[in-house]
Formats: structure tokens, sequence, C-alpha cells
């Protein structure tokens, strides 16, 4: 881009203006510099980052650098070796952490903002040298204590040596004896010594060295000679102190300079930062965003999708102009290439031509632009201007000279894939000339597919316009009553010039006015006429296009609040389904908890009174056999032993365990078990765990070694597995196998009932916890199956 055009086009202002929402120095030079970019990569980078800090600004509204300075200057100097001042050293501490907590920041958004961060990324922190700073130098730049141990002991030896020197003084001072030589009762300072005022007629009766005098020489200002050694160490005490700081500051000047690439290139990468904030906060202010880059000409795309070639702009404002400007929206590039564009005077011809070249150059420069987002413009090799009064009285060029040799270097420079902005183009000379010349450059323009802008008065343009493929004609609109321009852009119809209504409005006399009417010829009187029905039509037109826009997006914003209260609805149902779903479970799981509870109550009752029950057969049958053990009893060997059968229902068993007699009321032989009856009680036992009693001749019944019953003994399995079982069967299951287990005499067994919801768990541990024949249980530990498995000790 060529500076003549950036300057006729007035970009420097847009850059002074960005410049003002930087932060610090470095990025209030960088935005000044910024100029537009040929690289399609580059321009795409640029406009990425600054839509990343409009959406960091939308997140932290108040974000900022922080105290970051531009101390890349003074840190070059600290690295050839030049010591820095206390307060050059803040600045560089203060830099140093603002840093850190940007490069912080950004970091923890690295999801949302990867090229900011990717910038904030590439900042070096400096710890050590930021708290050597921190811990040397007070905030107002005072060196402190800490800073060494040296300096540490000096100034505690200085503070000693000053009181115990004020003291002395003060004793003198307040002395009885010395109070009539003494000028004021006061103790003061020269040259850094500590001395008395004395009457200088006084003088032979003080002792000591003579420092001052008053400006009225009435007053000696006396160090006295008893306290000089005093006075002498203190002053020796401030040199050292002064050195000392001299070599701190010395070793922090060389720390910093050592460091110098590091902070520069922090300094460069935070203004980058901040100037990508900056395009961001004037975004903000003005309304800007970031348009699509599309490829210039009639090349493949580049860098974005939308048709390459087309400039397209959507809702435009001229940036200098702010919110006083008139939007305007206009495409070339896809229809026609070249917009001629005519109104009145002071109808806002000129600031549609700069608007259209001005947010080109934006855009290539990476900027923002007041205009809607989804606009789009091409990459342009350069743009072009034609626009203003640029006569030299020095070169001895005309108006009408420059405008022409301006026009020579555009045609010699663009090329298809530039943008031409013409502004009054073949004026300042013969009209008819004038016109030729303006017709032939616009075709020559056309002919080698040059984007074209240009304004013109000339109804022999307007024509072209109408008449040739690849031109378009467009005006800036008047209001049909008043004739006062209304700056709203109108493509498709050229405008008048309204040249007499212009005049009239600013104020040139009516007369004058309708004498000039009278002067027009009747053609150009109907032709003028005829492009204000023509306005009046389009004006007629827009407002009904308007009209019907607005009842569609009513009509729309109709059906899609309808679509929204339909997806409520449908929401609302499936939330309901759910609710209900949810509460039909939730209550099913309590009835069925109250159900499991009853029957644990209901077995702890079963329990209870069976236990009661054997406790009084046991009773019963032990006084009986107390009883029979009184009897008579047979000489062994005089019966014959009876060989015994197998255990069936009404036979006479022997219970080993408790050694009682019973008598059998049914036999499992599937499951091993035997049902008997004692006294009042029946009890079911392990098979092996009774033995048959054979009636004998006599009374006395004689026990047979233990009997071997034609049933077949069974050994309970060490674990029960219930995966895969329902909740109904799981009771079930669980006391058979509880029976099983004691009767086996087992001490522990493993319950498998996985993890799954939890339900057949849960079932088994409060079936458990309530089970007359379980002690305790938990849950399997390590290498037992974990949470998925139930430890029983029985």
């Amino acid at each position: 881009m060529g500076d003549r055009d950036l300057e006729l086009l007035e970009f420097h202002k847009i850059t002074e203006i960005l410049a003002g929402f930087a932060s610090f120095s470095a990025s209030r030079q960088l935005a000044l510099s910024v100029s537009p970019l040929a690289d399609g990569e580059e321009v795409s980078l640029l406009l990425k980052q600054s839509t990343e800090a409009r959406r960091l600004l939308s997140l932290s509204p108040d974000i900022h650098i922080g105290d970051v300075l531009d101390i890349r200057n003074v840190v070059k100097m600290a690295a050839l070796g030049k010591v820095l001042e206390p307060q050059t050293l803040l600045e560089i501490q203060k830099t140093l952490e603002s840093a850190r907590r940007l490069r912080g920041n950004l970091m923890d958004l690295s999801d949302e903002l990867p090229l900011l961060s990717g910038l904030a990324e590439g900042i070096v922190e400096l710890a050590a040298l930021e708290k050597d700073i921190g811990r040397c130098l007070s905030p107002t730049g005072e060196l402190l204590d800490t800073a060494s141990p040296r300096l540490a002991s000096v100034r505690h030896r200085m503070r000693e040596v000053r009181q115990q020197l004020l003291t002395q003084l003060e004793a003198i001072v307040r002395s009885p004896r010395r109070q009539k030589i003494i000028q004021e009762p006061i103790i003061t300072e020269r040259e850094g010594r500590f001395v008395i005022p004395v009457k200088v007629e006084c003088r032979r009766e003080m002792k000591g060295i003579v420092h001052d005098v008053s400006n009225t020489g009435a007053t000696l200002f006396i160090e006295p000679w008893i306290t000089l050694d005093m006075g002498n160490e203190l002053r020796e005490l401030v040199m050292e102190e002064k050195h000392e700081i001299e070599r701190i500051l010395a070793t922090l000047s060389s720390e910093a300079g050592a460091h110098e690439s590091e902070m520069s290139r922090n300094i460069e990468l935070i203004a980058e930062i901040d100037l990508a904030l900056a395009k961001a906060r004037y975004a903000r202010e003005v309304g800007a965003t970031e348009p699509v880059i599309v490829a210039a000409g009639r090349g493949t795309q580049a860098q974005s999708d939308g048709p390459p070639g087309v400039l397209r702009l959507l809702d435009a404002r001229h940036p200098l102009l702010a919110h006083k400007a008139v939007p305007l929206s206009l495409e070339i590039g896809r229809d026609f290439s070249t917009l001629v564009i005519t109104g009145p005077n002071t109808g806002g011809k000129t600031v549609a031509l700069k608007t259209v070249g001005l947010l080109s150059l934006m855009a290539q420069a990476g900027l923002p632009i007041p205009a809607r987002a989804e606009s789009r413009i091409p990459l342009f090799d350069g743009v072009f201007a034609d626009i203003g009064d640029e006569q030299s009285i020095e070169q001895t060029l005309s108006t009408f000279s420059w405008h022409v040799g301006n026009i020579v270097r555009i045609i010699n420079s663009a090329t298809g894939k530039s943008l031409v902005l013409l502004d009054e183009l073949g004026t300042n000379t013969d009209p008819s000339e004038g016109s030729a010349l303006a017709r032939s450059i616009l075709l020559h323009f056309l002919s080698q597919r040059t984007m074209t802008v240009a304004t013109t008065h000339y109804t022999e343009l307007k024509a072209l316009a109408h008449t040739t493929d690849g031109l378009q004609n467009a005006s800036l609109d008047v209001d049909p009553r008043t004739m006062a321009p209304t700056y709203h852009l109108t493509v498709g119809i050229p405008g008048g010039s309204n040249a007499l209504a212009t005049a009239s409005r600013l104020g040139l006399p009516p007369e004058i006015i309708a004498n000039a009417r009278d002067m027009l010829s009747k053609g150009t009187q109907e032709l003028e006429a005829l492009l204000s029905h023509l306005m009046t039509e389009q004006k007629n037109v827009e407002l009904l296009r308007r009209s019907l826009e607005k009842e569609s997006d009513e009509a729309e914003q109709r059906n899609s609040e309808l679509r929204n209260r339909l997806r409520q609805l449908e929401e609302e149902k499936r939330t309901i389904i759910k609710e209900t779903r949810d509460q039909i479970v939730r209550e099913a799981a309590e009835l069925q908890g109250k159900v499991r509870e009853a029957a644990s109550e209901l077995r702890k009752e079963r329990s209870r009174e069976t236990i009661e029950q054997a406790k009084k057969a046991l009773a019963e049958v032990q006084k009986q056999l107390s009883a029979e053990a009184r009897r008579p009893t047979a000489v062994a060997g005089t019966h014959e032993e009876e060989e015994a059968g197998p255990i069936t229902a009404g036979d006479t068993v022997w219970l080993k365990d408790a050694g009682l007699q019973a008598t059998v009321l049914s036999v499992s032989e599937e499951r091993g078990l035997v049902e008997v009856h004692i006294g009042r009680a029946k009890i079911t036992l392990s098979v092996d765990r009774v033995e048959k009693r054979i009636p004998i001749t006599g009374t006395v019944e004689r026990r047979i070694g233990t009997i071997t019953s034609g049933l077949s003994k069974r050994r309970a399995s060490l674990e029960l597995d219930l995966r895969g079982k329902r909740a109904e069967e799981v009771e079930l299951a669980l006391e058979d196998y509880l029976n099983e287990a004691s009767l086996a005499n087992l001490t522990q067994v493993r319950i498998i009932h996985g993890i799954g919801t939890g339900t057949v768990r849960q079932i088994v541990r409060e079936l458990l916890a309530s089970h007359p024949l379980v002690v305790s249980f938990r849950a399997g530990g390590q290498g037992e199956g974990g949470d998925g498995v139930t430890i029983v000790s029985m």
C-alpha cells in the first residue's frame, strides 16, 4: 500500500485512535506502526487474536496488563555496566511482577484463548530477580536493612552511635552552666555533623570545631570536642553505608543486565498482547467486528470461506465518524466489478468512497471494522485512491493536472486484485471532455477486472453504468419532500445531483435558483424529474420491503416462540414421566424394604418361639431321663442286638449333641435333613447328628453304634453365589444356605452378590443383620472380592 493512498484515506488517524486504547508506550508505538499487510495468513492470525481479545474482555471486562513499563532501554544500559537507580530497579520489579501475573491469567484460559495464551507462554518469569529487588528495596525506593547482612550491621551501629551522640549533646544543651552561652537549646546539623548554636561572644567558653556561622554573624555552630570522636565514627559509618548501598545497586543492576534479552522479549510479547486488547477495546467502543478475509480477483479462494473476489460490507460505518455515520451496505465483485455512485452535493458520496477504502485497509491491517461480522473483504494487493484537491503551486500543477497524474500512477500500478477509488472522476476541466475521459478510464479498469468505486455527477457515466455489463449504478438518497440528503446508499438506481435544491437549502436567493432552473434545457429538467420520480418509487419500494421484512421477522419470531414452547412442553413431559417413574421406583424400593423388615421381624419372632419351645422340651426330656436312669438295667449281653435299618418317619432316634431321645416326623434325603419331635418342640437337624434307637427285650434300650442310614451325607459349600437372582429368590436361597452351613458346623462362609446397583447386597446384609445364626459379617477385603462379597461369621 502506498503512503499517498494511506494518507488520502486518513489511515494514520485510525492508528492514532488505536494507540489511545493501548496501556503503555511499547504497545502505543506498535499501534502507531500498524499498516496493511499482503500476507493472508498473517492477516487472519491478527484478526483471530483480535477476536480472542474481545472474548477475553467479555470474560474479564477489567482485564489489564498491569504496571508494565518499557524497560528495554534501561536493561540494555544495565547490560553495558551502568548502575541503575533504585526507582528504575523498582520499575523493573513491577514490570516482572505484572508480566508474571499476565502470563498466569492467560495460561489459565488457554483452552478458550489459544493464540493469546500462546503469546503469554513465551513470557519468561524471572522470579529470582523480582524477589531480589523486592528484598532490597522498599516501595518508595529506599534500601532495606534486609538487602545485606553488612548493611544491617552498619545501620544498627549507626543508630547506636547517633543515639549516644545526641544524648551527650542533649546533656550539654541542658546543662545550667552552658545555657548562658547557647543561643538556642537545640541540636542541629551542618555538613553531616551534629552541632550546637553558641553565641559568638561566648565562643571561647565552648571548646570545639566551628562548622558554620549564622547569616547575622551572631551565632556559631560548634561541634564540641567531647563528641568529636563519636561524630567521626558516625561519619565513617555513613560513608560505609553509602559504599554498601552502591555495591548492592551494582549487584542488582548486573543481575538485571544479565537478563536483558529475556526482558526485552517479554516487553515485545506484552506489547503484542496489549495491542490485541487495544483492538478489542476499540471494537467495544465503536461496535466493530472482525470481517472474513477472502481471496481477491478471480483466483482460488484463500484463508476463509466466501466467494473469491467479492467485497461485501453490511451496515458499515465510516470509522472516523463513529456512531454519527449512516450505515451503508453494498456488494461488489459478484455481478459487477465497478460501482458508480451518484447523488447530491454534500450527500455523502466521498464518505461512502472512503468508507469502502478505509475498512479494506483496516481489515488487511488486522483491525476490527465497524460493520457486521458477516462482512467479507478480499485480500487486495493494493488500495489506490484519487480523492480531494491536491494542486501544487510550487510544481505548477493545477487540480486537473494533479488528478490526472495520480490516475496515471494508479493505472500503472493497479492489477485485477486491486481496489481503486476515484472521487469526482473527470472534473475540473471541460465537462464533455472530462465525461469522455472518465468513461474511458472506467472501461479500462473494467477490462482488467479491477474492483473500482467511482463518484460522479456526469449523466453520461450513469448511462454507461446502466448499459454496460460489469458496471452498476448506486445513489445517495434524498428526502423526496425536502430534497435533503439522507446519506443512505441504494444500489441499482442512479441519483440526481440536485444542485439547485442543494444550493437553495444552503441559502442561495430564490430568484437566482428560479433563474437557473429556467436556463436548464427541457431534457435536463425531464431527466431530473424522472430521477426524482424514480427515487420516490424506490423509497416506496424500500418502505414496502422493510414492512415485508418486518412481518416476516415477526412471523419467524412467532414460529420460533412456538417451537421453543413445543420443545419446552416436550421437555416438561419427559421430566414429568421421569419424575413419576422415579417416584414409583422409590416407593417400590421403600415397600420392598418394609417387606424385608417385616420378614426379618417374623424370623426373629419365629426363632425366639422355637428356642423357647426347645428349652421347654429339653427340660421335659431331661426330667424323663432322670427317671429312666433310676430304673433297673438288664444284664449286658442278655439280649441280642438287632441290626439297624434306614431312618424313616416314626423311628426313635438319639440326638448325639444333646443326649436326648426324639421321634422322627419326616426325612428329606435330597437335603440330608431330618425333622424330629421332642416333647412339644419340633427341630430340623442334619441326619448325621442323630442315630437310630432299636427297642430291645425288656425295659432297657441300648445305644447302637452310629447308624449308617440310607441317606447320603451332604457337606455344605463354603460360599453361596447369588448373582443373577431376583430379589424374591435371594432371601429363600440365603435362608436355606445359612441353615445348611449351620448344620455343617461351618464357622465362616462367603456370600457372593456382586456390586451392580447394590440391591442384592442390601437385601443380603439386611437379612444377615437380624438372622439368629449369624454372629457378624463384613465386606470382603483385598483378595476376597471386595464390596461384591460379604464374609459371614456363623
